[in-house]
């Protein structure tokens, strides 16, 4: 009997039953309600009774709010399992304005913003410094696994404060010119970069970056549109009939 598989790169290959290959898929998250609906699809997964081996096996690792947070969880789970690709999901301020609230897009590119030192007025990156680098990339596309999905495609920067305060917002967009901001992107990066994993990161937009402001944020929205692309995503990568 042969079946027919997509591979890491979207192409087709053929396995005999009884050389069936796992694609193994870490999907990473901050909280459990950014991606309460891949949570319940991943425990129907492992809960089947059921539950038949295919091509695909993917698992849910729920980090906590923050860069330390999520590099501590991730490498400490990437020290243990191996996977062909990890996606970091999860929603995200936006500098952009031409991204609409609930819009979800790939970082291609996540900068820690606040790596380095002050010189006066001046921002010196951990980079300008010697010490270090600050600025991570994606190390896969999600066209190669997705080729329909059309998702914008935005550089971010890392925080552990987000911004709040106009002038604060001016100085960074100053300096950096991101699109995106999130507690924990770049420091997704730089772990899957340390382990050699192949990696993603999905964010859906659920507010604008400007003065606080929680009557003018569309979480719930973010949210549903960010699981629902978990899910097509994971429908992609199916055996395909």
């Amino acid at each position: 009997m042969v079946q027919i598989y997509k591979t890491k790169t979207g192409e087709l290959f053929y396995l005999s039953c009884q050389k069936i290959a796992f694609m193994r898929i870490l999907f990473v998250a901050a909280t459990s309600f950014e991606v309460e609906s891949l949570k319940l699809k991943v425990e129907s997964q492992n809960n089947a009774s059921n539950f038949e081996p295919s091509t695909l096996n993917f698992k849910l690792l729920i980090t906590g709010v923050g860069m330390v947070a999520t590099a501590y969880a991730l490498g400490r789970e990437l020290s243990k399992n191996q996977y062909d690709l990890v996606v970091n999901l999860g929603i995200a301020g936006s500098f952009d304005r031409s991204f609409a609230l609930g819009d979800v897009v790939e970082i291609t590119e996540d900068t820690l913003a606040e790596l380095g030192a002050e010189d006066d007025e001046a921002f010196l990156p951990i980079t300008q410094m010697g010490f270090g680098e600050s600025a991570f990339k994606a190390t896969e596309s999600l066209y190669n696994f997705y080729k329909t999905a059309n998702l914008k495609q935005a550089t971010a920067i890392t925080v552990n404060t987000v911004h709040g305060n106009e002038a604060s917002i001016q100085k960074i967009q100053a300096r950096l010119n991101a699109q995106i901001e999130s507690m924990e992107g770049a420091a997704f990066f730089y772990a899957c970069k340390e382990a050699g994993v192949a990696c993603i990161q999905i964010r859906a937009v659920s507010n604008y970056v400007e003065k606080r402001n929680r009557d003018n944020w569309k979480i719930g929205l973010a949210v549903n549109n960010l699981n629902t692309f978990a899910a097509a995503l994971i429908e992609e990568l199916q055996i395909i009939p």
